[in-house]
């Protein structure tokens, strides 16, 4: 069995002192990469040490290499002294995982304005600025891979989710175009989609789901995306509780549309056009294609 080598390699984690964060920045300091752990300090003990000065720790006991950054993700510079904080310790970036955000919940139309893009800064402007200046720096080297933290709620909503998931569905996008136009230079991004037991997804979760889901058990996953011997480009990953399962997303068969189209007559042709096998596409000029030339059932 093939093992994980990030010997060299410099990785950028968001969010990296608590939960998914955490795990991702020690196990890729474990594989050999040089960590920068990026975590705002909202809290810190007695000696002024935040979240990122504690997962650095670990990883310098364990005999690793790594720097703390305190960047909140949703100040518009922050992307950008990231990966200028990696430049400037080691001299390049050969990893992005762009993991920061925040999850609260609320019905669409209790929501204030101000609540709604919040969290749009944060999970999506954010993730936004730091990869894409990543990209800036992988595209001229002609190497990196950047993965995109996003979520099944991004995917398919869900009651209580509307901000939460307008951010991870535009992440799940952003990341799709990402692996579209960094591929030729050897720039790789993907997308994973994790089910892990945090201080944000603890709440109601019952106890035989939160012991097995241990964001531990996804981390492996993310070490393996990023090693330099991983192909995979523009994956949906979804992995918790040591299982993974690919999604994408598909299309059915076309329906042609009667000259006089009613309520009752639309219904039918969505039933009649989920009658064929799906079809997995890889971009939208791809999809226009395929859905001018194919033939109507």
């Amino acid at each position: 069995m093939s093992r994980p080598d990030l010997a060299g390699r410099v990785a950028i984690v968001s969010g990296g002192g608590k939960g998914l964060g955490r795990s991702f920045s020690l196990d890729l300091a474990a594989h050999g990469a040089k960590v920068v752990v990026n975590n705002r300090n909202r809290v810190v003990d007695d000696e002024g040490r935040g979240p990122a000065d504690h997962v650095v720790s670990e990883i310098r006991d364990a005999g690793g290499d790594a720097i703390a950054d305190y960047h909140d993700v949703a100040d518009p510079s922050s992307g950008a002294a990231l990966v200028q904080a990696a430049i400037d310790q080691w001299g390049r970036v050969d990893i992005c995982v762009v993991n920061a955000g925040i999850g609260t919940g609320g019905m669409f139309h209790k929501e204030t304005d101000e609540e709604f893009e919040a969290l749009l800064a944060i999970n999506l402007l954010g993730a936004a600025r730091l990869a894409r200046a990543a990209m800036i720096v992988m595209r001229p080297a002609g190497y990196g891979r950047i993965v995109l933290v996003a979520s099944t709620g991004g995917l398919y909503g869900d009651v209580g989710l509307s901000a939460y998931a307008a951010s991870k569905g535009g992440m799940i996008a952003l990341g799709r175009s990402l692996a579209a136009e960094g591929e030729r230079r050897g720039v790789l991004t993907n997308l994973l989609l994790p089910y892990a037991t945090t201080q944000m997804t603890e709440v109601g979760m019952a106890d035989e789901f939160a012991s097995a889901a241990t964001a531990e058990r996804v981390a492996p996953v993310l070490t393996a995306l990023v090693d330099q011997n991983c192909t995979l480009n523009g994956q949906l990953l979804v992995t918790g509780a040591g299982r993974l399962r690919s999604a994408s997303v598909v299309e059915w068969g076309s329906v042609l549309l009667p000259d006089d189209l009613g309520p009752h007559e639309l219904e039918e042709l969505v039933h009649q056009s989920k009658t064929a096998p799906p079809t997995e596409l890889n971009g939208a000029l791809e999809a226009f294609f395929n859905f001018m030339g194919e033939q109507p059932l």
